[in-house]
């Protein structure tokens, strides 16, 4: 099988196929939950696993995850326990895994002893969100050296030098912040999401996937026009809350999915 790097690019070989990326945050509400809605996606048609690793202070995140990351750090879910699921997932699952984190653990930890463990377990990309493409060129040494993709972000406020950077930068897929601010579901969707995309696909061929705020398949729909993937995250964490069975997350997960392929179908 496939890992790292050329994992995640092959998600984005086929001609028209928009990727399904969730986001679950490991631990929460618990293991067993993490390990049976991961297992879940796989089967339901999503393409590539954000697996949160749970931080005290994660900036980029809203109270959606805020809160499932506190929780999960409650209940003891240190990097190691996640270094653990993503081994144990990698043993259930085939698609790719990305770990989503900040940087601070992974220097505590140690850049190359953290790729390396990442390599070991099974994960095949880093988004680190509060990590400027300005000052990776450590870690992406580190990331290189055990073929992990690490992910960059852009804003719609990026400059033309900082989408630039970023696309010379990003491996596997460059994740686009569809608003100015935090993650979360929300009603709508900026406006200038569509004139955004196409500024940064000008000026790369990488996979440009979606997040931050996507919560119904209308607006995945209208994101699949002029993206290769889309991320969604906070609404998973509701449905995860509302219903502990997985239903309600299957039936979400399984009509994001259903969306997507007939956008395909179209082209």
């Amino acid at each position: 099988m496939t890992s790292g790097i050329s994992h995640i690019t092959s998600v984005f070989a086929p001609a028209h196929h928009t990727a399904l990326i969730p986001y679950i945050t490991v631990g929460y509400p618990n293991i067993e939950t993490t390990l049976k809605a991961v297992s879940l996606f796989a089967r339901s048609g999503c393409d590539i696993i954000e697996l949160g690793i749970p931080f005290s202070d994660p900036l980029a995140d809203g109270a959606t995850i805020q809160h499932a990351s506190y929780e999960a750090l409650k209940q003891g879910v240190t990097l190691q326990v996640c270094f653990e699921v993503a081994k144990e997932l990698r043993r259930q699952v085939k698609i790719p895994l990305v770990f989503m984190t900040y940087y601070n653990p992974v220097l505590k930890y140690g850049l190359d002893r953290f790729c390396s463990e990442c390599a070991c377990v099974g994960i095949d990309g880093l988004i680190i969100p509060d990590l400027p493409p300005e000052e990776g060129e450590e870690l992406e040494k580190s990331a290189q050296r055990y073929r992990l993709a690490l992910i960059y972000l852009l804003s719609p406020t990026s400059t033309k030098e900082r989408i630039e950077l970023v696309a010379t930068k990003s491996s596997g897929f460059i994740y686009l912040v569809s608003l100015t601010g935090v993650t979360g579901a929300r009603d709508k969707l900026p406006r200038g999401l569509e004139s955004f995309v196409a500024k940064v696909r000008a000026r790369t061929e990488k996979p440009l996937c979606v997040g931050f705020g996507i919560s119904t398949t209308g607006q995945a729909q209208r994101v699949a026009k002029v993206a290769d993937g889309i991320i969604v995250g906070s609404r998973i964490i509701q449905l995860l809350d509302e219903d502990k069975s997985l239903r309600g997350v299957r039936s979400f997960v399984k009509s994001l999915r259903e969306t997507l392929s007939q956008k395909e179908v179209i082209m």
